[in-house]
């Protein structure tokens, strides 16, 4: 299992510039990670964008973004950016899309949040021969598309999917490269979403999928107070996903009650061991966010700076 970083800081509350999100792409290169990812929020920056430009001062760090909401965005139009973003890194790209949730495809983009899963399944079908062929003839009830586009110095570029529920996790199988979760257990991962995708990809007849999981994370001190600290503070800084619909249902598949139950703290020794279940789940990349234990908005407190260090070395030494 590969260690990930996650770059910029929406995710905790803490939006950056772009040219800030783009350099810690090149510090986490320098600290010797293999892969960096970013979050796409639609009330933030364009993660593509910031991708584009990491990409072009970095050398040898993959970059992610983790998910580009499809029904804003045709995917003739998403697939270009992305074939342009490629080339301007060099072939380090990993494109995640997702459906994101009802309240911000209608409440936002004033859209209809319509058969998410037929939805995607269609997406998927005009997205990935664009990314991979540079054309496509497409028929279906949602996309009708005929064409492609030229992106001198492009190549394919690997698609993950946004996996929360079963349908999607399916999909991805079966029409991308992988999924990406937030807030997975190592229990809904071995259990479930695993499964459930290598299923889908061997009954499709493709290769082994990609699972990248991306999970909070935080060294602290070993202390029950300490670990009731990080868990409380995980609790705050990651409020919003308790209240959206999708991430309730996968909780409740999970066991898990509370998100701040899923965030992976303690010392590094217990970070490590925990960090090792989900190898021992089957994740193929774990995707690590580090948070400091203020509240959301707050100064980091150092934690999150000496989490980044601690992962950098499992990165560079292998979990």
């Amino acid at each position: 299992m590969r260690i990930a970083i996650g770059i910029g800081a929406e995710l905790v509350g803490r939006p950056l510039l772009p040219a800030e999100v783009a350099q810690q792409a090149c510090d986490a290169e320098a600290a010797g990670f293999g892969s960096a990812w970013t979050v796409h929020l639609s009330r933030g920056i364009d993660a593509l964008s910031v991708l584009a430009v990491a990409g072009s001062r970095t050398s040898t760090i993959d970059l992610g973004v983790g998910v580009v909401p499809t029904y804003p965005r045709h995917p003739h139009a998403l697939a270009q950016a992305a074939a342009t973003v490629q080339s301007l890194c060099g072939g380090r790209l990993t494109l995640g899309v997702g459906v994101s949730h009802r309240p911000v495809i209608e409440g936002l983009f004033g859209l209809p949040y319509t058969s998410p899963a037929a939805h995607m399944r269609e997406y998927l079908s005009v997205l990935v021969p664009l990314l991979r062929d540079g054309t496509v003839t497409y028929r279906g009830e949602h996309f009708s598309v005929d064409g492609g586009f030229g992106v001198p110095g492009t190549s394919p570029v690997s698609v993950v999917v946004g996996g929360l529920g079963p349908l999607m996790v399916a999909a991805a199988g079966e029409l991308a490269d992988g999924t990406v979760t937030w807030l997975a257990t190592p229990h809904g991962l071995a259990s479930d979403i695993g499964p459930r995708l290598r299923a889908a990809a061997d009954g499709a007849g493709r290769p082994a999928p990609r699972l990248v999981a991306a999970i909070p994370v935080a060294v602290c001190g070993g202390d029950d107070a300490s670990r009731a600290a990080a868990r409380e503070a995980a609790g705050t800084v990651f409020a919003r996903y308790a209240g959206l619909e999708n991430y309730q249902r996968l909780m409740a598949r999970q066991g898990v009650e509370h998100v701040a139950d899923v965030a992976v703290v303690g010392t590094e020794e217990d970070v490590a061991r925990q960090l090792r279940a989900y190898a021992d789940a089957g994740t193929t990349e774990l995707w690590a966010t580090p948070f400091g234990l203020g509240a959301a908005g707050a100064p980091d407190d150092g934690t999150a700076a000496r989490t980044t260090a601690f992962l950098a070395g499992l990165a560079r030494e292998g979990l």
